[in-house]
């Protein structure tokens, strides 16, 4: 099967998740019995009856409930952020999905841009991973997408839910299906936001975002909210354009990330008119021919995840956006400034060693 075909199966699958009735509901079955292996599973990590591994630096985990975006690459880098404001080295930790034996995927690459010279380790065995990051003396580590890795210990859990589709999948007729895999797009059922320690709702300038954070509050954690600025436009070439050059023309799009409507609506609210969306899938590995007539008669706009994956022969615009905290920022900056100091046990571990050894 041709990528092109794989890319219709898939954009397709979503729009049949999407929708209520038909065969389409026959996965509510498999989702049953996925639902109770999540439980299973989760019940033996609560009962210690699966092994959990702590290291020795503290661990801070950016999560979500789904399958697909809903911030969490800008919201590692937020973290990044605050912890370097407080004198921290800290360091990145992810799974690598969607790379190549020698490679970094997409979301390393714009972590590499948005947290420059911060140590960034992609292994899907989490805790040899972080002990390598131990390894290089950072002093927290930034757990990118490991709600629900277990095996290692953390001692900081924030979960992101996106307002505009909570559950995954976007709302058809004004509902979402909450559902889990396969019939819809949740790894876990909401009620497991009940381990978080802070509920982040992304995109929470959406409508209905109110009554979501108070429906989220209801599991114990505080909710924060947030929004996706965009911040800036510039050209592959690195040339930086200001936002207002796209305030009333008309421009392509083209994008393989998990919300692209997301990036639509912030294109048309920054007062450009969108042509042609060509639409792929998340993590989508640009080949020629993709692009094929866009950006000929205007320009071309992608996203900061989808550019490391095209050539500057292409033309395109880049926007970048940052996850900006709107409500609830001071308990992010609180429970952060908790944090264990690592450096300083690992020193008093050195100690008691040399005294006692």
């Amino acid at each position: 099967m041709s990528e092109a075909d794989r890319r219709r199966l898939g954009s397709r699958r979503l729009e049949r998740l999407a929708r209520r009735g038909g065969l389409i509901e026959c996965l509510r079955l498999p989702a049953t019995l996925f639902g109770a292996l999540v439980r299973l599973r989760s019940g033996l990590y609560d009962r210690k009856l699966l092994p959990i591994r702590g290291v020795d630096t503290p661990v801070v985990c950016v999560g979500n409930l789904t399958v697909g975006g809903t911030g969490k690459t800008p919201m590692v880098a937020r973290v990044v952020s605050l912890l370097q404001e407080e004198g921290l080295r800290p360091g990145i930790l992810s799974r690598g999905y969607g790379r190549g034996r020698e490679e970094r995927n997409d979301e390393a690459a714009l972590l590499a841009r948005l947290a420059r010279d911060v140590p960034h380790i992609q292994d899907a065995d989490r805790v040899r991973g972080a002990l390598a990051l131990q390894e290089q003396g950072v002093d927290v580590i930034v757990l990118d997408d490991g709600f629900q890795h277990r095996r290692l210990a953390r001692d900081l859990d924030i979960v992101l839910v996106d307002a505009s589709r909570p559950f995954g999948l976007p709302p058809v007729d004004g509902r979402a299906v909450c559902a889990l895999l396969p019939r819809g797009l949740l790894r876990e059922p909401p009620r497991a936001l009940a381990r978080a320690d802070l509920v982040v709702v992304t995109r929470s300038d959406a409508a209905g975002s109110s009554a979501l954070c108070e429906e989220l509050g209801r599991y114990g954690a505080p909710v924060l909210r947030a929004v996706h600025a965009p911040v800036s436009l510039r050209t592959l070439s690195g040339e930086e354009l200001p936002l207002r050059r796209l305030t009333g023309i008309e421009v392509d799009l083209a994008s393989g990330i998990a919300a692209p409507g997301a990036f639509e609506r912030t294109i048309t609210s920054l007062g450009a008119r969108v042509h042609t969306h060509r639409i792929f899938p998340d993590h989508h590995r640009y080949e020629e021919g993709d692009l094929a007539g866009l950006g000929r008669d205007r320009p071309l706009v992608v996203t900061a995840k989808d550019e490391p994956k095209l050539s500057a022969e292409c033309g395109a615009w880049v926007l970048d956006i940052e996850l900006e905290i709107t409500e609830g920022e001071e308990l992010l900056r609180a429970a952060l400034a908790a944090l264990p100091p690592a450096q300083r046990r690992r020193e008093r571990e050195a100690l008691h060693e040399g005294l006692h050894g």
